[in-house]
């Protein structure tokens, strides 16, 4: 049987009077995450604490690291509320760790919120580290570089735990609403969507496929990163959208270093239309400054003005090696690599405008006369629920 577990927050806790929304938030995600194993979360101010029911440590584990808004977690031990008990179970936990103590310095971290326990936190971590010492000869106290830490908390009962994990940190997905991804097959925009969902923001994607001129493997591509990217977003529809007729028309009608930028426009005003069936509040781009031709600060500004909806650019200051560290953190790198090229890439000009004329750019788009190969294509879209 799983063990419970606490789970820590952190800049949830500053949320001042609106702090229990932020909490309860996390608190649903989670046992969303969990559904039918009868897990359940309780607890605040700082401190939940999970018990898992029926589902496995491996599986908590693995919807803690990925759920924003958990600082840390770790398993923890129950005691009763009296020196005997808290050390008799802090001896247990060190010879449940066995060979798997890593190094043999240790510290005890003490805290003692309920004021009636006879000891100090001080006089806790004495205590304690005294009575490893005697058990275990090989082990020392080092409260400055300690090999392992063990934690005691005494609240309205008694915890102790070791090796806690890491949590993604954040906020809560859902707490600052609704946005619209638009997720291409590059390393760019998964990283876009993660960073935007750590900000709390819900997310649907989409994707524009253009078949025959894009292969059915780089619809699969963005589908599995849309997989890999869902458990941090806690679940993802995407969207693909079916672009090639518009693409033709862009061929057909524009000037060739107007294409970039014509299509891109198209994009968002098709990313408009689908954000409003969803009631999204906001797109999400993966787009940072001056990476590529329609990136340029006169050219974001131009594809801008195509929606009324904010847009959000989460990687628009970063270079292209801090992206693929958060790629590979997050395990979309390997797969963005691929060798299957999206639409952007199948139609890109050889030379595209870079500073381009906003006025004559809106001039070109207008006299596409495009909206409603738009309309249908957001209207032929294929939803694929992850």
């Amino acid at each position: 049987m799983a063990h419970k577990y606490i789970i820590k927050i952190g800049e949830i806790a500053l949320k001042g009077k609106n702090r229990r929304l932020f909490e309860k938030r996390l608190k649903a995600n989670i046992r969303s995450e969990l559904q039918g194993t009868g897990a359940s979360v309780s607890g605040g101010f700082g401190r939940f604490y999970l018990s898992p029911g029926e589902a496995e440590n491996a599986r908590v584990e693995e919807v803690l690291s990925k759920t924003f808004g958990v600082v840390s977690f770790a398993q923890i031990h129950s005691a009763e509320k009296t020196v005997e008990s808290i050390t008799a179970h802090a001896l247990d936990i060190c010879n449940e760790m066995g060979d798997r103590i890593t190094g043999t310095s240790f510290k005890i971290e003490a805290r003692r919120s309920d004021k009636s326990f006879p000891l100090s936190s001080y006089e806790i971590a004495c205590h304690l580290g005294d009575k490893l010492c005697q058990r275990f000869s090989h082990l020392s106290v080092d409260v400055h570089k300690p090999d392992w830490i063990l934690s005691v908390e005494i609240r309205e009962n008694a915890i102790l735990y070791t090796s806690q994990k890491k949590g993604p940190g954040g906020l809560p997905v859902g707490i600052a609403g609704r946005g619209l991804l638009l997720l291409s097959g590059g390393i760019d925009s998964p990283v876009a969507g993660y960073m935007m969902a750590k900000r709390g923001l819900e997310l649907d994607a989409l994707y524009f496929h253009a078949y025959p001129y894009t292969s059915d493997e780089a619809k699969e591509k963005v589908i599995k990163l849309a997989k890999i990217i869902s458990p941090y977003t806690g679940g993802l529809c995407l969207h693909v959208i079916p672009f090639t007729d518009v693409q033709l028309i862009l061929k057909e009608k524009s000037r060739e270093e107007e294409l970039t930028l014509l299509m891109r426009a198209c994009m968002v005003k098709i990313a408009e239309k689908l954000a409003v069936k969803k009631r999204a509040d906001c797109l999400v781009t993966g787009e940072a400054l001056s990476q590529v031709a329609s990136q340029t600060l006169k050219s974001i500004s131009f594809t801008g003005s195509m929606t009324h909806l904010p847009i959000f650019r989460p990687l628009i200051g970063m270079d292209k090696e801090e992206i693929i560290h958060l790629a590979r953190k997050i395990n979309t790198f390997e797969t963005s690599i691929l060798p299957f090229e999206d639409c952007c890439t199948i139609f890109s000009p050889k030379h595209p405008l870079v500073n381009p004329n906003l006025e004559m750019m809106t001039d070109s788009y207008e006299s596409l006369h495009i909206d409603a190969e738009l309309d249908k294509a957001v209207k032929n879209n294929e939803k694929i629920v992850l």
